[in-house]
């Protein structure tokens, strides 16, 4: 793996119009010192952690960059990043640019500025350590292998990479506590908005909104799809308890309603479910 810090250039001619990206640099740093930029870069900025964790502001906005995930800011956007907990960060990053830069990322439905996160054994954790690499052989003379990796790089990114906006990011951050509470008692048949509200100390009408705005769905009909979910599990896990007695674990009042709310959602009765699995 990559150890002493160090950054390459890359030569592509602004003038070559095959080239899908103009790549301006890839870099390694295994001790990322603090970054201040007040008038931003002025390219396409994306930097991810292999190790450690930082956090980067930018605007009123903050994100903590922890393994597998990455932030992409756009030219100009002024931020700052530092080692969030004063130990050491590991950093890859890539700058890029060119006239078919948005419309790429547009295609790749990437919005500016983006966090992704990924699994560690998706084939995006290891191309921009092999990217770099690659430069230090000399043989990418004009920079179109290069193009053609960061071009890879941001279809992997938009396949495997899961998009969270920062938005959304913090408000995960806020109902993280009530998502675990409810593990644990979606079994019980009288929980309502209020109940669920009071587990975090605000309003129905500001759970409401926070869960509209993080998962599209009110807090009951995300609880229902966490009802359903469980009793798939005991359906498929457990054959020798009833659906009667699914339908009481898993927080319905009555076996007519499961039944019916089960066909709702997957389209088949709970008995036809159990027989598929």
């Amino acid at each position: 793996m990559l150890t002493p810090a160090y950054r390459r250039y890359v030569f592509s001619p602004s003038g070559n119009p095959h080239l899908p990206l103009l790549v301006e640099s890839i870099g390694y740093n295994p001790s990322q010192e603090k970054v201040t930029r007040p008038e931003g870069y002025p390219c396409y900025h994306w930097i991810q952690t292999e190790a450690g964790e930082g956090r980067l502001t930018y605007g009123n906005e903050t994100v903590v960059l922890e393994p597998h995930t990455g932030l992409l800011l756009p030219p100009g956007m002024p931020h700052t990043y530092e080692t969030s907990d004063g130990k050491v960060w590991r950093t890859l990053y890539l700058t890029f640019g060119g006239e078919a830069t948005s419309h790429i990322l547009s295609a790749f439905a990437i919005s500016e500025p983006a966090f992704f996160h990924w699994e560690p054994d998706s084939p995006l954790a290891p191309l921009l350590g092999s990217m770099l690499e690659q430069l230090d052989t000399g043989d990418d003379l004009f920079g179109l292998e290069t193009s053609t990796q960061t071009y890879r790089f941001l279809g992997l990114l938009s396949k495997f990479g899961q998009a969270s906006s920062i938005s959304v990011t913090r408000n995960m951050e806020k109902l993280n506590p009530l998502l675990k509470w409810m593990e644990k008692h979606y079994g019980n048949p009288d929980l309502g908005l209020d109940s669920l509200a009071d587990v975090l100390g605000i309003s129905g009408r500001h759970l409401s909104k926070l869960f509209q705005l993080t998962f599209g769905l009110s807090p009951y009909a995300y609880l229902v799809q966490m009802r359903i979910h469980k009793a798939k599990e005991r359906l498929a896990g457990d054959p020798d308890l009833t659906v009667a007695s699914i339908a009481g674990l898993t927080g319905f009042r009555d076996t007519s309603h499961f039944v019916a709310t089960f066909r709702k959602h997957t389209g088949l009765t709970p008995q036809q479910f159990r027989k598929l699995h």
